[in-house]
């Protein structure tokens, strides 16, 4: 049996390489046979800044927890019960856990799924509260529910071609793609993306695949917003004495977009003068200041319910000072939670494959070993424009 290394959280900004178990088919903690499972040997497993939460000790994770819900893998063995996913598949795996049976899962939300988590709707892998599993930035893991849950690469050796753009799929370009869709974008719209990390320029990328006319990205980081204008986005950097609105009329001739999207999240900073500062509902804030009444707000954007991290008490258990008046007052629209990946993956899958989309390019991969995963966080934290994908196995061509 093949040995296995995995990427452990040990504590607020430690991160390390660990030898865990080869996983087995067996559900976590209950240890019974997962006979609807596969084991994939990892091709790539992406550094997420939901990682990067856990890792900067703003959410209630344990040492020694496995991290990484990113994952594409090749199938290596399959349980007696799955039909349809064979030995050799290369497939992206949703970072949504899902069941395919329960009622939420039958209404396509699959990322609230009723039977994978005991504590509460919805599971990831290697993820705090999200159910036990098992993460997969490591050599190999486990993947229940694999017919549903898989998404099968229709030619190998084409998948590893584009392995570097469809290793996005797990996560981050659904989930962008998601706010898009959420806040309404479609052609000849208006939008402001807040937040200029992956996710957000996955979110950009996006808008422009559904048509709109004019895309802005709104970050502090210089570097990321000149990787946000290399692929035609306007922008707006938050760190200036100069107002988002003003921002927007320069671009725009008005100071208001028609829809918006928040990529930050819960450890959002201030802007202008205050923008050393933690402000956690400014996003919200001011995507509602500058959306159009009547638009609407995707907010894929991570909030939690437990950050011990957080500036104040209501914060760390997720009550921020939202003005939830103007949002009433302007009649928006809001969606919030995970992507359900499974909604959008086959699609955009297809939209790689046929070179409708350069997602890699956008996102600006950088491909690591599994053994340079901690340095990979320290830069990642830096606030490198970089989104860091990892090769344990070294099957990437450069």
């Amino acid at each position: 049996m093949p040995s296995n290394r995995g990427v452990a959280y040990m504590g607020p900004g430690k991160v390390e390489i660990k030898n865990i178990d080869f996983p087995k088919l067996e559900l976590p903690e209950q240890k019974r046979k997962c006979e609807h499972g596969v084991i994939l040997k990892v091709v790539c497993t992406n550094i997420c800044g939901s990682d990067q939460h856990m890792v900067r000790g703003r959410t209630t994770a344990q040492p020694g927890l496995i991290l990484g819900h990113e994952i594409t893998g090749e199938v290596i063995e399959t349980g007696r019960d799955v039909e349809f996913i064979k030995k050799g598949d290369i497939c992206s795996v949703p970072f949504n856990i899902a069941c395919g049976r329960c009622a939420n899962c039958k209404e396509g939300k699959t990322g609230i799924c009723l039977n994978v988590n005991p504590a509460r709707p919805g599971a990831a892998y290697g993820y705090v509260d999200m159910g036990g599993w098992v993460g997969g930035q490591a050599d190999y893991v486990m993947i229940p529910y694999a017919d549903f849950n898989l998404l099968k690469f229709p030619d190998k050796d084409q998948a590893l071609v584009k392995i570097k753009d469809l290793t996005l799929l797990s996560d981050i370009f659904p989930t962008g793609y998601h706010g898009a869709v959420s806040a309404g974008v479609g052609p000849g719209a208006t939008v402001y993306v807040a937040g200029a990390g992956p996710v957000g320029l996955a979110c950009a990328a996006s808008c422009h695949l559904l048509g709109a006319a004019v895309v802005i990205v709104g970050d502090l980081n210089k570097e990321r917003l000149a990787q946000a204008r290399s692929f035609g986005c306007e922008t707006v950097d938050v760190s200036t004495d100069c107002s988002i609105q003003d921002q927007l009329e320069r671009i725009l001739g008005v100071p208001e977009v028609d829809c918006a999207v928040d990529c930050v999240g819960f450890e959002a900073r201030g802007c202008g003068h205050n923008h050393s500062k933690e402000v956690p509902a400014q996003v919200l804030n001011s995507v509602m200041e500058i959306c159009k009444a009547g638009g609407a707000i995707g907010i894929p954007g991570l909030y939690v319910t437990g950050d011990p991290g957080a500036v104040d008490e209501a914060a760390k258990v997720g009550s921020l000072s939202i003005r939830i008046g103007l949002g009433w007052a302007k009649s928006h629209t809001f969606v919030t939670g995970q992507c359900p990946v499974m909604r959008y993956h086959r699609r955009l899958m297809m939209a790689i494959l046929h070179d409708k989309i350069q997602i890699a390019k956008a996102t600006h991969v950088q491909m690591i070993r599994l053994e340079d995963a901690p340095s990979g966080y320290k830069d990642f934290d830096k606030g490198a424009a970089k989104k860091f994908v990892i090769d344990p196995h070294g099957m990437v061509k450069a």
